[in-house]
């Protein structure tokens, strides 16, 4: 079984530095995506062929905005299970933005800025890590890359999800300050996700790097005894009515 790690928004490759050492210690084959956070449909495409090239069964893991990421390229052969770490799971017809809207702004909304084409970019200082990311080592935080993300990462919507039709799992961080914790339980409910909960920021593969490689273990050797199942509810888009599809100008906050 092989593990694909998935970064979200603004994130790259050293979001998973901590996870990946520790897969490395185990022997667990897994491959990072680096994406460029322009385009959901851009990122899909990339993670869609990691999946082609691993030539064995997959488990996606998505953090943040990976998780919409992973909802729409979890759809290719080949992929055996999802888990979302502190994740966005989307389901048919809507976006990111449109799940923010339902819910209060989280903490992170004061944390960035706007660029003349709707980018996001992220306000990197000590008052932002305090904030947002204070259970992250500081030398992780100093060498992660600024990057900004395009509009359509969030304004793009899902197509099928993943989720749907596959076993998932939810890594959800109650100290949260990025999405709210209400929504995570919601997303991870709708999704019929095994939850474990972990007492962290935003930022769970530097904050709990131990206990995050013992979901993706588990789930590994879940799916690879055959003991997990999809979900057992009957999917209808949007059927939570604190998750009903909105398809207007919302924005990410």
């Amino acid at each position: 079984m092989h593990v694909i790690l998935v970064h979200g928004a603004g994130g790259s490759s050293a979001t998973w530095s901590s996870v990946a050492a520790l897969l490395d210690a185990r022997g667990i084959p897994h491959t990072v995506a680096d994406n460029p956070s322009q385009s959901l449909t851009e990122d899909t495409g990339r993670v869609t062929g990691l999946v082609q090239a691993a030539g064995e069964d997959v488990v996606l893991v998505g953090h943040s905005y990976g998780g919409a990421v992973i909802t729409n390229a979890g759809r290719s052969p080949g992929v055996r299970g999802l888990v979302y770490v502190a994740a966005w799971v989307p389901d048919e017809g809507e976006s990111v933005q449109s799940i923010v809207r339902r819910y209060p702004p989280a903490e992170v909304s004061a944390h960035f800025t706007r660029g003349p084409a709707g980018e996001w970019i992220p306000v990197i200082d000590e008052a932002s890590r305090l904030a947002l990311a204070w259970d992250v080592p500081e030398d992780i935080w100093a060498a992660a890359p600024e990057r900004v993300s395009g509009d359509r990462v969030f304004s793009e919507v899902i197509g099928t999800p993943a989720w749907s039709a596959l076993p998932s799992w939810y890594v959800l961080a109650t100290s949260d300050k990025h999405i709210r914790v209400e929504a995570q339980r919601d997303m991870a409910m709708r999704a019929g996700a095994s939850v474990v909960e972990v007492d962290t920021s935003h930022a769970v593969p530097h904050a709990a790097p131990d206990r995050l490689v013992e979901v993706i273990e588990a789930a590994v050797a879940s799916l690879a005894a055959g003991d997990a199942v999809p979900p057992a509810i009957q999917h209808e888009p949007s059927d939570n009515p604190a998750l009903a599809v909105v398809q207007d100008g919302a924005h990410y906050s």
